[in-house]
């Protein structure tokens, strides 16, 4: 439930800021459904509304979401016994929440490939498209109704922070997070959001080397 309440928010957030970037509720709407990827529909608005190459739309939204080259990567050997076709649907419901309720739960799992894996990730994807979907188009027709003094886009971090730091019980993900999160701060000046995109592979080195480094104290403490 926390993690809808999260998606939920940020849906609703995505579909006003889409309205108010100059598209049309019909465009909004196809771009909603057919995209499924909140940071990149925001950071192809701007370019969008300044009239940029299509080419460079495209790339700003891929670099933006390169994390899940390594999302998908950490996922494979849970479902690479299936088809590719069903791997493709399964990238495509994808989300960071998905990720990170999966892999909290069954990360250090043994046992790689199971139904019961498989039908808790279905179970995690399914409710959050629809509830992204149905908050996006509220967001779409109805967010002219809503008070700029509300604050929603905070309200969506709290949302997430409520999902994510229960998640942080070893030092590596610790460290993982805070250089990530420096790293995102830092880089907010960056075009196209690469301080995103350096975020993600900032963390994921340090979450390594963290890791690595306790392992190597604890064998010597042996």
């Amino acid at each position: 439930m926390p993690a809808l309440v999260a998606t939920g928010t940020w849906g609703f957030v995505t579909g006003i800021a889409l309205v108010k970037s100059g598209l049309t509720e019909t465009m909004a709407a196809l771009m909603t459904l057919m995209v499924y990827a909140g940071s990149a529909q925001l950071t192809s608005l701007p370019l969008i509304e300044s009239s940029a190459p299509l080419w460079l739309i495209f790339a700003a939204g891929m670099v933006v979401n390169i994390r899940f080259v390594i999302f998908g990567a950490a996922l494979h050997p849970f479902f690479r016994h299936m088809p590719w076709v069903k791997r493709m649907g399964l990238g495509f419901f994808s989300t960071d929440i998905s990720f990170v309720l999966f892999m909290g739960r069954y990360g250090d799992s043994q046992e790689k490939g199971s139904t019961e894996q498989l039908w808790y990730f279905l179970g995690i994807i399914i409710p959050c498209w629809f509830t992204w979907n149905t908050c996006s188009m509220l967001g779409i027709y109805l967010g002219g109704f809503v008070p700029g003094s509300w604050s929603l886009e905070f309200a969506a971090v709290l949302a997430l922070m409520a999902i994510i730091v229960p998640l942080v019980k070893t030092k590596p993900m610790a460290m993982c997070l805070l250089v990530a999160g420096a790293i995102a701060w830092v880089g907010q000046p960056l075009p196209l959001r690469l301080g995103l995109a350096a975020a993600v592979v900032g963390g994921v080195i340090a979450g390594v080397v963290a890791e690595k480094l306790q392992h190597k104290g604890r064998r010597h403490d042996r």
